[in-house]
């Protein structure tokens, strides 16, 4: 299993109440997990047990249709969303409300704070995030729903990965499940899901392209020490590998900077098929091997040939819940 026990952070709701999750490990793990991205949604329904995929549904979206973002509306054509959801939900016959709810990556922000002290108490510890970020965020700090979680500083004192969304935004992907009687549960972004999937034994970096958006993420023994989301210059069917190079290569100098050694590994998701275009490219420049995210997990055994319904479509995200699960 991979050593990913210090990055399980997302959002956590309950049906009364909104309260702060530090760790999955004390969130619950719903049997059901939805992935609402620009261009499709996707649900699975595991077993029981949560060895293996009873029901997955997947049913594609128009461009445009949902635009994701952190500050506007992103349902650009609500109707066939609804319908889309409504679809899914009905081919996978779910039969308990609870639901882990994964959104496109712009919506949610992740940032990587270090303090010398930072307070145990919820209370206190929720204003001095929201104060310390309010000039990073395009929207008011008493417009956000947070998570934070400790890990290991490289220095003394603590690092606190804080994951932040505009309140409105994600209630509008909540609304959606509301609308087929489902509750969302865990709320977290598409890639905080997928990390999982990533073997972080040594410095690794995972590059995930949707749409126009990549998000870059280095790990290392379970903790999260760079973290990207920006916009690139094209679609993920056309994005080139320089393009891409240009968007991870920082994160990676900076890594190398900060914690005095590079990466060992890239892990590769999205690009509409198209990794291998970007692996020579990739390994020329970054002096590590690069590859599939999905194909380097199944190569090294972290994977059960029970979610290769999930593989087949690569939804990383879905496969990555299953490795938080505990399955």
């Amino acid at each position: 299993m991979l050593t990913a026990e210090g990055i399980r952070g997302g959002i956590y709701r309950s049906a009364a109440v909104r309260r702060f999750a530090q760790w999955l490990d004390v969130a619950p793990h719903p049997l059901i997990a939805c992935e609402i991205a620009a261009g499709y949604i996707a649900a699975a329904r595991w077993s029981r047990g949560g060895a293996g995929v009873e029901f997955l549904a997947v049913e594609p979206l128009a461009p445009g249709a949902i635009q994701p973002s952190a500050v506007e509306s992103n349902l650009s054509n609500p109707a066939e969303v609804r319908s889309a959801i409504e679809k899914v939900f009905a081919r996978l016959h779910a039969k308990t409300r609870d639901v882990a709810l994964f959104l496109p990556d712009p919506i949610i922000r992740v940032f990587i704070l270090h303090f010398d002290t930072f307070p145990r108490a919820v209370h206190e510890a929720l204003p001095l995030l929201r104060w310390r970020l309010k000039k990073s965020v395009p929207f008011e700090p008493d417009e956000t729903v947070v998570s934070f979680m400790r890990q290991p500083a490289r220095e003394e004192g603590v690092d606190i990965v804080t994951a932040l969304a505009r309140l409105r935004i994600v209630r509008e992907y909540e609304q959606l499940l509301e609308s087929v009687g489902m509750a969302p549960g865990v709320v977290m972004s598409s890639t905080l899901a997928a990390l999982p999937l990533l073997n972080d034994r040594k410095p690794a970096l995972l590059a995930r392209v949707a749409g126009k958006a990549m998000t870059a993420a280095i790990v290392r023994g379970g903790i999260l020490c760079a973290y990207r989301c920006v916009d690139l210059p094209a679609e993920e069917t056309e994005i080139t590998p320089q393009a891409l190079l240009d968007e991870i290569y920082p994160l990676a100098a900076y890594y190398q900077d900060s914690w005095h050694e590079g990466i060992t590994m890239v892990g590769l998701a999205g690009l509409a098929g198209r990794i291998e275009e970007f692996r020579e490219p990739l390994e020329r420049e970054l002096h590590c091997p690069v590859g599939g995210l999905l194909s380097a997990a199944a190569s090294e055994g972290h994977i059960s040939s029970e979610l290769r319904p999930l593989v087949e479509r690569e939804l990383d995200a879905l496969v990555g819940w299953t490795l938080y699960r505990g399955s």
